[in-house]
């Protein structure tokens, strides 16, 4: 593990010496995910972009891409482009990515089950605001609005989220 890594541990998320309390999935951390299971899964994932909502912040890397109106996420097993940002209008099952609330404010995008998606492993996992301490996620990681927007910066290429 390096310093600039975001490991997971029984207290929050380490990262550069610091530990931010987050959120997981509501069942916890598993070896074998799937879709629509409610875990976070086990391993070492590399982040791998990082998006953002340009009406409601500043850019918080010079890498970050704007979130638009017509931009979705694929969570249907069953097309070609499942577990890939897509565009609206989009016929198949998928996740709006400008939400009315602020959980996708700001995200950071893993490479769990990306880019070569295995059908049923199950889509995304973010790191995303959270609704509210404590309340837990589909399988992505949650923090509160200030600590994302303080990690978010310090974020680079190298950064991987490791969960033990």
């Amino acid at each position: 593990m390096k310093r600039d890594d975001l490991v997971l541990t029984p207290r929050g998320l380490r990262f550069q010496g610091r530990i931010y309390p987050c959120t997981i999935g509501k069942t916890g951390v598993t070896s074998r995910k799937r879709e629509g299971d409610g875990a976070t899964p086990r391993g070492t994932h590399r982040i791998v972009g990082m998006l953002y909502r340009p009406d409601r912040l500043a850019r918080p890397a010079p890498w970050a891409l704007p979130i638009g109106p017509r931009d979705l996420w694929s969570d249907d097993e069953s097309d070609a482009d499942y577990n890939m940002m897509v565009r609206a209008p989009y016929p198949h099952s998928h996740e709006k990515l400008r939400r009315s609330d602020p959980l996708y404010d700001l995200v950071l995008l893993t490479d769990w089950n990306w880019p070569y998606a295995v059908k049923g492993r199950g889509s995304a996992i973010f790191i995303h605001q959270y609704r509210r301490p404590g309340y837990p996620t589909e399988g992505c990681i949650a923090l509160a609005r200030e600590n994302l927007r303080d990690i978010a910066p310090r974020i680079t290429f190298q950064t991987r989220l490791i969960v033990p």
